[in-house]
């Protein structure tokens, strides 16, 4: 395939095809997916303790022309009755000339499988636009299937579910993103994306070590049929249940290192860097992801007494501790 760019678009092309193609990734990927699980299971969004609204911006392959910039604004409320809530996420995906956004509303139901466990439902109801603008390159072969000089904007519905169960200190969840299978795309890119059903499970457990001090260990998969499985991992340390600092390691993909303050009851600020261990490693200046989080409703002291002390305080069941990890 012969390119001549307006602009040094060639490695992104590469990448796009080597991404959308063989991985069949859909969905964006997060390197802090323990603080933004709202965007991927719609099961989440009613176990939060209280209401929180979060941003999200990720830069992708710093130094790399065109490469992926991502933006996640979402919002989890839980309703008063303590099973149910509805959740809004709102992303909008950047690659060059790709341009992906998703809109979707969230509602989960859950039920107590014991004591403290809890069993969440979730589905959530959206849109997806997929925008390809090719005025941004200059195309000598037009007849190249992964590349048409037509331009697209389709907006098709989509539809997700997921299941999120947790106690005091783990969970584990399932999710699929979108049940409607080649929604994002139609017969006239086939070629450039085939979209499959994709599967997320997620899981942590955190380990009180003293009393101001909690490590936890914490995985996501991304599968789809036909396409290598996504796996990461990291751990986090807590200290006096405000400062977070850990690792993360994404299979034949990329290392991480993460930090995370609490600033107050009601404000969190969490960043990570990953250095890519795959052939990127030699273009790219690595990644960044920012995120944000504000707890609407939190008072005073409740983010240092955690739930212990809300039990106490409130005689309601014990929830996660908080400041959360997820």
């Amino acid at each position: 395939m012969k390119i001549a760019l307006k602009k040094p678009l060639l490695p992104l092309f590469i990448f796009l095809h080597a991404i959308l193609l063989c991985n069949a990734q859909i969905e964006p990927q997060y390197t802090q997916y323990m603080y933004n699980i709202g965007s991927f299971n719609p099961a989440y969004v009613g176990t939060v303790e209280n209401a929180e609204i979060l941003g999200l911006y990720r830069s992708q392959w710093v130094d790399v022309p065109g490469a992926p910039r991502n933006f996640r604004f979402g919002a989890n409320f839980p309703l008063r009755n303590e099973k149910m809530g509805i959740g809004i996420n709102a992303i909008s995906d950047a690659l060059g000339p790709v341009t992906q956004t998703f809109v979707d509303i969230s509602y989960s139901y859950q039920v107590n499988i014991s004591e403290t466990a809890k069993l969440s439902f979730g589905i959530d109801v959206g849109g997806a636009i997929f925008d390809i603008d090719f005025s941004k390159g200059d195309f000598e072969n037009p007849n190249e299937p992964l590349i048409n000089q037509q331009n697209l904007n389709n907006f098709n519905p989509t539809i997700g579910a997921g299941t999120f169960m947790y106690d005091d200190n783990w969970y584990l969840g399932l999710s699929i993103p979108n049940f409607l299978t080649n929604a994002l795309l139609d017969d006239e890119v086939a070629t450039l994306v085939t979209e499959k059903i994709q599967y997320n499970f997620i899981g942590g457990y955190v380990f009180e070590l003293s009393d101001r001090t909690k490590f936890k260990p914490a995985f996501l998969v991304n599968a789809i049929s036909g396409a290598p499985v996504n796996v990461n991992l990291s751990a986090n340390f807590q200290f006096i249940d405000a400062l977070t600092v850990g690792a993360a390691y994404r299979f034949d993909n990329a290392f991480s290192g993460l930090a995370g303050f609490q600033i107050s009851n009601s404000m969190f600020l969490g960043y990570s860097y990953d250095y890519n261990t795959n052939g990127l490693g030699e273009f790219s200046g690595g990644s960044h992801e920012a995120i944000l989080k504000f707890y609407l409703g939190r008072g005073n002291g409740s983010g240092s007494k955690g739930n212990k002390g809300n039990k106490e305080l409130k005689g309601k069941p014990k929830q996660i501790d908080s400041p959360r990890f997820f």
